[in-house]
C-alpha cells in the first residue's frame, strides 16, 4: 500500500518502450534530435499556441528554479504561496538560480492564493526604493500543495491582479494534468488564455522517468533560459531520452489517462477516509491527493499493515493517546490500484 508519492510510482509501460526504442542507433545531442522536435511541435499543438518556446529538463525543481530565474530579476519579489512547493521544497532552488530573488509568500485556503491578499501583498512590495525587494513575478501551482486546484477562472483573476503590477506569471504544473481534468479546461484555457506566461509541465510524477517541460508562451524570454539551461548544468546531452518520454507521453493522451487513473483512485481513497469513524478531510480532494485527518491508533494500525505515507507535519509521534487526530497526505499514482485502496480502507477499520 504505497501512497508515500507519485514520484515513487514505476514508469509507465508505454514510456519505457519509446526509451528503449530511442536508445537504437545515433542521435544528435542536446536537443538537436529529431524525437525532441517532434515534441517542440506536439506541445505547441496540445496548447494551441505555435509560437510557444519548449524546453526540457530532467527534474521539477530545475523546471521551477530555471523558469523564476528567467522571469525575475535577483531583486525580485516572487509571490506564491505559503505552502507553494518552490518555498517548501526546493532547497532555495529559485532563489539560488536567480541570483537573490526573494520568495514572498501569500496565505490562502487550502493552499490556493487569496486574491485580496494577492493584491495587498503585491501593492506593499517596493514602497522602500533601493532598500527593498521589487515586484518580480506571480507563481502559481496547479495541482496546489494541498491537492486542491485553481479552475481557469480562478486563474485569470490572479493572472489579472499579476498583470495589474506589469508582472510575468509562472505556473508549477508538476500535477498538472491531474487538475486539467479536473477543472474541465483545456490545456490553453488553463494556461495562457488565463493570463500565464511560462508552464511547468510536469511528467515525472504522472508515469515518466524523469522529465518536466518549461513552456514560454510569449517566446521574448526563450534565448535567456536557453543559456540559464546550459549554465546551470541542466541541458542533458542525451537529451532524445528526455524527448522520449515526453513524446510517449502525450502520444494518444497517455498524460490525461495516467492522470484520470490516479485522480479516480484518490477520489475512492477520499471518500472512504470520509466515511471511517472518527476521521476527516483536511481539504477538498480535487486531484490525487488526499490530506485527512486519523486518529493516531488508526495510523499505528496502517503503519504496522504495511501502508506506506506521510504524517503531515512529518514530525508528528505515533506514539501517545490514541484518539489524538494526526494529519497525514496520501498521494495516488497512474499504478495505484483498487486492491490497494480496498486493504488500506480494511486496515483502517476500527478493531
Amino acid at each position: 500500500m504505497e501512497f508515500a508519492s507519485d514520484n515513487g510510482s514505476g514508469v509507465a509501460p508505454e514510456i519505457m518502450a519509446a526509451l528503449f526504442e530511442a536508445s537504437n542507433g545515433h542521435a544528435s545531442g542536446y536537443g538537436n534530435d529529431e524525437i525532441t522536435k517532434r515534441v517542440v511541435e506536439r506541445l505547441r499543438q496540445v496548447f494551441e499556441a505555435p509560437m510557444a518556446a519548449v524546453y526540457l529538463v530532467g527534474t521539477g525543481t530545475a523546471a521551477n528554479a530555471l523558469a523564476c530565474a528567467t522571469l525575475t530579476d535577483p531583486w525580485g519579489a516572487i509571490f506564491c504561496h505559503r505552502h507553494a512547493h518552490i518555498e517548501a521544497d526546493e532547497c532555495g532552488a529559485p532563489e539560488f538560480f536567480s541570483g537573490g530573488a526573494k520568495l514572498v509568500l501569500i496565505d490562502g485556503d487550502h493552499g490556493k492564493i487569496d486574491r485580496d491578499a494577492a493584491r495587498a501583498t503585491i501593492s506593499a512590495t517596493g514602497q522602500m526604493g533601493v532598500h527593498g525587494v521589487q515586484r518580480g513575478m506571480l507563481s502559481l501551482s496547479n495541482t496546489t500543495e494541498a491537492g486542491t486546484i485553481y479552475t481557469a477562472d480562478e486563474v485569470a483573476q490572479l493572472a489579472s491582479i499579476a498583470k495589474d503590477f506589469d508582472l510575468p506569471v509562472h505556473m508549477d504544473g508538476a500535477r498538472f494534468a491531474n487538475a486539467l481534468l479536473t477543472s474541465g479546461a483545456s490545456p490553453a484555457d488553463l494556461t495562457w488564455r488565463a493570463g500565464v506566461d511560462c508552464l511547468s509541465f510536469g511528467g515525472t510524477k504522472n508515469g515518466c522517468m524523469g522529465v518536466e517541460a518549461v513552456i514560454f508562451f510569449d517566446p521574448a524570454k526563450a534565448q535567456e533560459f536557453e543559456f540559464r539551461r546550459k549554465r546551470g548544468g541542466h541541458l542533458f546531452s542525451k537529451h532524445r531520452y528526455l524527448a522520449a518520454q515526453m513524446e510517449a507521453y502525450l502520444a494518444d493522451d497517455l498524460w490525461l489517462t495516467l492522470a484520470a487513473k490516479a485522480n479516480a483512485r484518490a477520489a475512492q481513497l477520499s471518500a472512504g477516509i470520509a466515511a471511517l469513524e472518527m476521521c476527516h478531510l483536511t481539504h477538498p480532494t480535487q486531484a490525487n491527493e488526499v490530506f485527512a485527518h486519523l486518529p493516531r491508533g488508526t495510523h499505528r494500525a496502517l503503519h504496522e499493515a504495511g501502508a506506506h505515507y506521510y504524517l503531515w507535519p512529518f514530525d508528528a509521534p505515533l506514539d501517545g493517546d490514541d484518539t489524538e487526530l494526526l494529519g497525514a497526505r496520501f498521494v495516488c499514482s497512474w499504478s495505484t490500484t483498487e486492491t490497494e485502496i480496498q486493504a488500506f480502507l480494511s486496515a483502517a477499520q476500527p478493531r
